[in-house]
Formats: structure tokens, C-alpha cells, sequence
């Protein structure tokens, strides 16, 4: 695996470049947001820790950047603590988020979470999953719909994966959460609102009247039933 990390603080980078080689990653650096975009163009690339306040380019940019032509698993690094600033790095294409000052072992025990949700062990052929108009692809990671391949982050593709096996089961906010960030997390419910509102904009034809997932006001959201 090979990760990408993007710090302005060079003495930090350093420290983190080593503790995760140490757990068998291969990792590669940069110091602004100008050059975190070129490098992640790489295709070999896993993941990337970027940070919020770059030169050149700030992280939020160029994770927005970085999105627009891959949906390799983003960890926002931030000095800010304010819920705002969180939910921007999401909004803005990020799967997940740490706040500085943090623990090395915070840090690869979340890479190592997302890791293994998007790159989960080798299941044979594991096929495709049709429902209507849509079909998973698991040997590929992607959503098809009426024939159009649809990009979805690795955390999109676990939200709607989740809700295709399930389809008529409502879940709450919290239940999200938890399946999908796992129960030591520490954001809230804003965070699921994020990713659903993303993940509609990207699978229904009107977002605002969406026919996949939808909304138990009060409740949660769920899939269609057939």
C-alpha cells in the first residue's frame, strides 16, 4: 500500500513517514497543496493525509481538486477544531479527519480502518449485485446505473452497498455511523448527512426527489424497496 502524506511541516512528515513505514506502507510526501495534486495523479497511490493549511494551494482545494479526478481515500490533517471546519473537509470530498495535536497510532489505526473498508480481501469472483436500474460491481468497486459507470468515494460505495442488501430497512444516523466509521468515530450525525447528500447528487436524477435513498423523517434513510 502506498500512501501520499502532504505537510508543510517537514519535521512532522518525517515523523509520520517513518512510524508507517515501520507498518510496511510505502510512502511518499509533499509539502503543498500544488504538488499533492500531481502526485495524486499516481494511480498507486492508496491514500492520502493532507493537510488543511498548505502554500500554494490549501488542502481543501486540493482534496476538491483531487476529487475531480480520483476517489482515492482522503484524511484531512487540521490544526482547527471548530465543527465548520470539519464538515467543510467533507463536503469537500474528504472520507475522514484528524485534528492536530494527535497520536501516531490514532493516525495508522484510522488508515488502517479505511483501508480495509475500501480494499477488503480478495472474495474470488465476487460478481455484481443488481437491483433495477443499478448494479454493484464488486470486482471493480463501482456503481453502474442505467448502463453509466458513477464515481463514488470508498465511503459512498460502503453507504450504498449497505443499503442495496438491505433494501426497505431504515437506518438512523447513528447506525450509519457506526457501521460505516466505526463506533470509536468521533464525529456526529453531520457527517452521514454529508456523505448521503453527496452520494444522492451523485446517483439520483433529481437529488431533491431521490428514488434510491431515502428519507424516514425523524428517523434515518433507507433503500427503495422493489
Amino acid at each position: 500500500m502506498k500512501i501520499l502524506v502532504v505537510d508543510d511541516e517537514k519535521l512532522l512528515v518525517k515523523g509520520i513517514k517513518y512510524n508507517l513505514e515501520q507498518e510496511g506502507y510505502q510512502v511518499v510526501t509533499a509539502f503543498d497543496g500544488e504538488e499533492a495534486v500531481r502526485q495524486a495523479h499516481d494511480d498507486s497511490i492508496n491514500l492520502i493525509l493532507l493537510d488543511v493549511m498548505l502554500p500554494k494551494m490549501d488542502g481543501l482545494t486540493a482534496c476538491r481538486t483531487i476529487r475531480s479526478f480520483s476517489d482515492v481515500p482522503i484524511i484531512m490533517l487540521t490544526a482547527r477544531s471548530e465543527d465548520i471546519d470539519k464538515i467543510l473537509g467533507l463536503e469537500y470530498g474528504a472520507d475522514d479527519y484528524i485534528t492536530k495535536p494527535f497520536n501516531i497510532r490514532e493516525v495508522t489505526s484510522r488508515i488502517k480502518a479505511i483501508l480495509r473498508r475500501v480494499n477488503p480481501k480478495p472474495r474470488g469472483d465476487a460478481g455484481k449485485l443488481v437491483s433495477g436500474d443499478l448494479t454493484i460491481d464488486y470486482n471493480f468497486r463501482r456503481v453502474i446505473i442505467n448502463g453509466k459507470n458513477i464515481d463514488l468515494t470508498g465511503k459512498e460505495f460502503e453507504l450504498i452497498d449497505l443499503f442495496v442488501k438491505n433494501p426497505g430497512k431504515v437506518y438512523t444516523r447513528d447506525n450509519l455511523l457506526d457501521i460505516a466509521w466505526g463506533v470509536d468515530y468521533p464525529g456526529d450525525a453531520r457527517t452521514v448527512d454529508v456523505h448521503i447528500r453527496r452520494l444522492r447528487e451523485k446517483i439520483e436524477e433529481n437529488p431533491a426527489e431521490p428514488t434510491y435513498v431515502k428519507t424516514k423523517w425523524g428517523v434515518g434513510y433507507y433503500y427503495k424497496q422493489d
